[in-house]
């Protein structure tokens, strides 16, 4: 059944309400209009209003989400996010790359400020502490060779357990 002219007025003032409060992608907003009950031909209608005027743009919306966030996040983190907000990948790295060509974050210094966050340089750590490191820096985008590098820079190392040995030779 198609949405009556009566619905559809109210899915796009309900798209609008929702726009003036903060930019959202084509996904999202589709999301929220059909959270709201409205029907598919009225979402439909809604969204066909707001992009003909230019109130939603997916690549406009990726371009200030990294901007926002690439000076503490990694490139690959604010991707997958972005994917996650229904952005399509191309056009994430397009943004990515856009912003990147502005800004030119360093994920190095990055990676850097958040290692300190949890750890001073020189700081001696146990096996599981440091695979612990690992896990959170990985899941925060960086690549394991930044992280191996940037850990031996910075001299927090990896202190074994089983240092009593008696035969350092093995």
């Amino acid at each position: 059944m198609a949405a009556s002219p009566e619905e559809q007025k109210d899915a796009t003032r309900k798209a609008m309400r929702l726009l003036e409060h903060m930019d959202r992608t084509e996904k999202g907003l589709r999301d929220k209009l059909r959270q709201s009950g409205f029907s598919p031909d009225a979402v439909d209608a809604a969204l066909a209003y707001v992009q003909s005027y230019g109130y939603i743009d997916d690549s406009r919306y990726a371009r200030t989400y990294i901007a926002y966030r690439m000076d503490s996040k990694s490139r690959q983190k604010i991707i997958q996010e972005l994917i996650g907000k229904g952005v399509d990948k191309e056009t994430a790295v397009a943004a990515w790359e856009e912003e990147a060509a502005l800004n030119s974050p360093d994920e190095r210094t990055l990676l850097v400020r958040t290692v300190e966050k949890k750890y001073a340089p020189g700081t001696e750590l146990d096996e599981k502490e440091m695979r612990r490191l690992y896990g959170y820096l990985v899941r925060r985008g960086f690549q394991f060779s930044d992280i191996s590098s940037v850990l031996e820079e910075m001299e927090i190392v990896t202190v074994h357990s089983n240092a009593r040995s008696e035969n350092p030779e093995g």
